[in-house]
């Protein structure tokens, strides 16, 4: 299996009259929902400081953008240095998004992702899709990105996925306030004796509930950091259980927007949403523009289900 890439790609790119999304348009969450795409991307201008863009779409390739974000960083606040990643979710009647907030101060162990600041693994939740009202972090402390919640709870909480360096962990909730660490736990890391996957992994978009299992997409990069993406499948009831991983990738850096950029060799999606049996899987290419690939659904269960 290999994702196929859109034949219009890159499907959105930045847009040189503004200034706050002038250099950098990526890593976008995506939601499919009456009928309708809505886009919710990475946008970086003359600051350099990462907000969150909004744009709609019919087909998922031609997009209308509100020219100004619908969420952007506070001055004193834990995102002052800009909201980064987003994912989008539909969860009975209300949107949440999770985004890594990037700010002043690390206060957790170890080397930190981003240099001379911290990050958290933020949540928001919105109504409309435009009005979003910031919740608190995931966990503290740490640092933490990638995390997605899972479009419905299980067993009556909140479940998310989240990224504690190098490994894909669980996590759950009765509000999204709080997240008990004794509910924390690993579900799979980085293989050592896979070429592409054996440095650090990290989960994209919302997982998608097949009647297998539960199909996640995951990113993955090397020692020589070029990153790639894989599916894996989870157990519907219990995520902590891997039911399947294959060992191949399903897509890499080919294009040259994929290869150069303001970070080359990178694929990095946010968002795979299923519209009538097609996966539309949405990626950044290089940090710098978006792009689309597409799978049949069916396509790819049968390969979580029979590749080695």
């Amino acid at each position: 299996m290999k994702l196929q890439r859109c034949s219009i790609n890159p499907i959105l790119l930045p847009d040189p009259t503004s200034e706050w999304e002038c250099y950098n348009v990526f890593n976008a969450g995506v939601l499919y929902d009456n009928g309708l795409f809505y886009m919710f991307y990475r946008a970086q201008g003359l600051d350099w400081v990462s907000r969150i863009g909004y744009a709609v779409s019919v087909d998922g390739i031609h997009w209308n953008r509100l020219r100004k974000p619908v969420l952007e960083p506070t001055e004193d606040g834990v995102d002052s240095r800009g909201l980064e990643d987003p994912r989008v979710v539909k969860i009975e009647d209300m949107y949440y998004m999770t985004y890594t907030a990037y700010g002043r101060e690390f206060t957790g162990k170890g080397k930190p992702t981003h240099l001379g600041g911290g990050i958290l693994p933020m949540i928001a939740r919105s109504t409309n899709l435009i009005t979003w009202e910031k919740l608190d972090p995931l966990v503290r402390g740490e640092d933490n990105k990638d995390h997605v919640l899972f479009p419905r709870k299980i067993k009556g909480r909140f479940a998310a996925l989240h990224r504690r360096w190098p490994n894909v962990c669980l996590a759950y909730s009765h509000d999204l306030r709080t997240w008990n660490e004794m509910d924390m736990a690993p579900i799979f890391g980085p293989r050592p004796d896979n070429d592409w996957d054996c440095t650090s992994v990290g989960g994209n978009g919302v997982p998608i509930e097949t009647e297998h299992g539960w199909l996640m997409f995951y990113h993955a990069y090397d020692a020589a950091h070029i990153y790639r993406q894989g599916v894996c499948l989870l157990d519907l009831e219990d995520p902590t259980k891997v039911l399947r991983r294959p060992k191949a990738a399903i897509f890499w850096p080919e294009e040259l927007w994929e290869l150069r950029g303001d970070v080359p060799n990178v694929v990095f999606s946010c968002a795979n949403p299923v519209v009538d049996g097609t996966i539309y899987f949405f990626y950044g290419g290089a940090d710098h523009v978006m792009g689309l690939a597409t799978a049949p659904l069916e396509e790819a269960v049968n390969f979580v289900l029979n590749a080695p």
